[in-house]
């Protein structure tokens, strides 16, 4: 009687809770998250939002500035409050209602205005991973983009404007390792075999093998075989373009093997070896936007404040130009494939071997980086090292811009926006809309329409608020006035529908930043309700 099969693991409570999400963001993932602090100004509807949507997949903790007692209109637009809560400290009720979502999670608040705490604690803000401003009027965003910026925590700005939408990512420099692309392209290394994989490959025989172990060949070992053959007769060059690629695919498929009637066997490993010819047989390069990481002034000249991103850059700049001859450590990793157990296991561990000595390599460059800069040597760990080298080919960094320098006429970039808004119904005009408003606000200390008997002269008031922006933008006058009404009809109100979306969109740009995976929006993304549109834009 055979025994039974061993148990898997059981998973942790905690693994249980958040299984989904660990799947994107993995366990070291879900540690970044955990360990995070994040603050929140102002309980308003999409302000909740943004934190349910942070506080149920786990944040370490919360912290809601705001001094603003809860009104009737909150109740309209706010889940998280109720009329029983009207009067009521609104970030203490947010804070209270949002703990119920989860247990592990930590809240705290301030019940005091953002502008008073400010001035009162300047370094109120110091120990935040990232700090979420909504609902902020301009007076008060100017100096805290300020504060923010020289901190260099990452600022997210949102805006739940009638039916506008708005999203706006102030960091001064973002780096990301894993970006988890949607289509990644394997990294065989085909045109530049490394030895012990040229040595495998060559070891096995096609020709010689009998229609069953032939249709059980990994298509990897197949492209090889034909690319090498096709070399030599090419004076030793890759097929390139379309036309030979097609005469390329040709000849693996003369490979498979024929019945006794002339008939080709059904061999689906050649079948997989034709399909990957496009993004397999590529010369091995250093892409175009990791070349421009390693040749940054921050990657080349490093100093003792150098943030673990540009050392383990600098280790691989080294690598490509020395041990790797050019090339990035190997990836370590192939694609499925039909094929025979062992044949494709051994390729695996071909691979994974390759991609450990090179990771080895690019780990002792770091130890010597870290001695020279006089930094401790567990700064990095090894595995650190290795994750980096995994998706080398994937890196991406991202310099933002300051919300003051954008509201500040002579540093905003006023020809992309005059660029957009040469077509009338480019979603542009509603970010100029947004800046009209916050003109509004400035000067009459309320928001257009917000009063039912005053909505026709505040149309008028609008206009001229928008005219002048424009003027002192360099950019012509707007091709019609409908969107003007539009903005004053709505009358500085929130709608939930329109709250809920850009506060899932705002959470996912949060746990961007704190996780340091996936690529976050730069820098600006507006949504139109009405359209269901959406853009983002560079300022």
């Amino acid at each position: 009687m055979s025994s039974p099969a061993p148990k898997s693991p059981e998973q942790s409570e905690k693994s249980k809770k958040y299984d989904r999400q660990l799947r994107l963001w993995g366990d070291h993932g879900q540690s970044a998250l955990e360990s995070a602090q994040v603050c929140l100004i102002n309980a308003t509807g999409i302000g909740t939002e943004i934190l349910k949507s942070l506080v149920l997949p786990g944040i370490g903790a919360f912290t809601i500035v705001d001094g603003k007692k809860v009104t009737e209109e909150d109740t309209g637009c706010n889940f998280f409050l109720d009329a029983e809560s009207c009067g009521k400290s609104r970030a203490q009720v947010a804070t209270q209602l949002l703990l119920e979502l989860n247990p592990d999670v930590r809240g705290d608040y301030v019940d005091e205005n953002i502008d008073q705490l400010l001035e009162n604690s300047p370094d109120f803000f110091n120990n935040f991973t990232v700090v979420i401003g909504t609902s902020l009027i301009e007076r008060t965003l100017i100096p805290l983009s300020k504060k923010l910026w020289d901190l260099q925590i990452p600022f997210i700005v949102c805006r739940s404007y009638g039916f506008i939408g708005y999203i706006r990512v102030q960091v001064a420099e973002h780096t990301v390792i894993e970006t988890h692309p949607d289509n990644q392209i394997p990294d065989l290394r085909l045109d530049r075999p490394f030895p012990s994989l040229k040595k495998y490959v060559d070891s096995i025989d096609l020709e010689a093998m009998e229609y069953k172990d032939h249709a059980h060949v990994p298509y990897l070992i197949i492209l090889y075989k034909y690319l090498q053959q096709w070399k030599a007769e090419h004076n030793g060059q890759l097929p390139k373009n379309y036309k030979e690629k097609e005469d390329f695919k040709s000849t693996i498929r003369k490979g498979i093997y024929v019945d006794e009637h002339g008939n080709p066997e059904d061999e689906e490993n050649f079948e997989e070896a034709m399909k990957a010819v496009t993004s397999s047989i590529k010369s091995t390069l250093v892409p175009s936007h990791v070349r421009d990481i390693l040749d940054d002034d921050s990657c080349i000249n490093l100093t003792s404040k150098s943030k673990p991103f540009w050392i383990m850059a600098k280790a691989v700049r080294d690598f490509v130009e020395n041990e790797g001859e050019g090339c990035l450590p190997l990836c370590g990793s192939i694609p499925d494939m039909t094929a025979e157990t062992g044949k494709y296991i051994a390729l695996q561990q071909i691979y994974h071997n390759q991609a450990a000595k090179d990771s080895e390599v690019v780990f002792r460059c770091v130890q010597q980086l870290l001695h020279q800069l006089n930094q401790p040597p567990d700064t990095i760990t090894e595995k650190e090292v290795k994750l980096f080298c995994k998706y080398a080919s994937s890196l991406y960094l991202v310099r933002g811009t300051s919300i003051a320098d954008e509201y500040d006429p002579k540093t905003l970039n006023a020809q992309n926006i005059a660029g957009n808004l040469e077509n009338p119904e480019n979603t542009m005009v509603y970010y100029v809309m947004l800046r009209g408003v916050d003109r509004f606000y400035s000067e009459y200390n309320m928001y257009p329409g917000e009063f039912e008997d005053q909505v026709e002269p505040d149309i008028v008031k609008l206009k001229a608020c928008i005219s002048k922006l424009l003027s002192e933008w360099g950019c012509g006058p707007l091709a019609k006035d409908d969107y003007v009404h539009e903005i004053c009809r709505y009358g500085g109100a929130e709608l939930h529908s329109v709250s809920s979306f850009i506060g899932g969109c705002a959470a996912q740009e949060t746990i961007k930043f704190i996780t340091g995976q996936y690529k976050p929006v730069n820098n600006t993304f507006i949504y139109d309700a009405i359209t269901s549109n959406t853009a983002t834009f560079a300022f």
